[in-house]
C-alpha cells in the first residue's frame, strides 16, 4: 500500500473544479431559452411566429372584479390594444426600437422588441362597458368587473330535521 504524502514537493493535489451538476443544468436551460427566442423570432414558429415577447401577467379575482396586471415596461400606452369578450382579455401591442443603426457601432441589446399577444381566459363575465385601464411604471393594470350574474351571492340555506 502507497502512502500519499500530503505536504512537500510530492503532495497530492485537491481537484481544484468540482463537478455541479447546477452549473450544467443552468448552462443546458440558457441554451434552451437562447433556441425557444430564435423560435419565435424567426417565425417556425407557427401562428405565433411573428411575436418577438409574451408580457408576464397577474391575476387576482375577488367576488365582485376581476383584477389583471401585465408587465409591459417601455411601452408607449397608445401603443395598446385592449379587447374583452364574454371569455378572454386580449391584449396586444407593439414596442418600438428606438435606436437607429449606425455604420461600425458595437451595439448589443437584450431588450425585446416588436410586436406581443395575450389572450387570457376568463372565468366570469364581465360588464365590458365598465372595463377600466390603466398604465404606471410599466404594469398595465385592467380592473374588469363582474356581471351580476356571475357574482357570488351568498344565500342563507336553512337546513330541515
Amino acid at each position: 500500500m502507497a502512502i500519499v504524502p500530503t505536504r512537500g514537493p510530492g503532495a497530492a493535489r485537491p481537484a481544484r473544479n468540482w463537478w455541479d451538476p447546477f452549473r450544467e443544468l443552468d448552462s443546458v436551460q440558457q441554451e434552451m431559452n437562447r433556441m425557444f427566442d430564435d423560435l419565435v423570432r424567426t417565425g417556425d414558429g407557427g401562428e405565433s411566429g411573428n411575436l418577438t415577447f409574451a408580457p408576464s401577467a397577474e391575476l387576482d379575482e375577488t367576488e365582485d372584479a376581476i383584477h389583471l396586471k401585465l408587465e409591459v415596461p417601455g411601452m408607449d400606452p397608445n401603443d395598446l390594444d385592449v379587447q374583452v369578450s364574454d371569455e378572454a382579455i386580449s391584449i396586444s401591442g407593439e414596442r418600438r426600437s428606438e435606436f437607429q443603426h449606425q455604420e461600425g457601432s458595437g451595439r448589443r441589446s437584450e431588450f425585446r422588441y416588436g410586436r406581443f399577444q395575450r389572450v387570457i381566459p376568463l372565468n366570469a363575465r364581465i360588464q365590458n362597458d365598465k372595463v377600466q385601464a390603466s398604465y404606471q411604471n410599466g404594469i398595465l393594470h385592467l380592473n374588469l368587473p363582474k356581471a351580476e350574474e356571475d357574482k357570488n351571492k351568498v344565500v342563507k340555506v336553512n337546513v330541515q330535521q
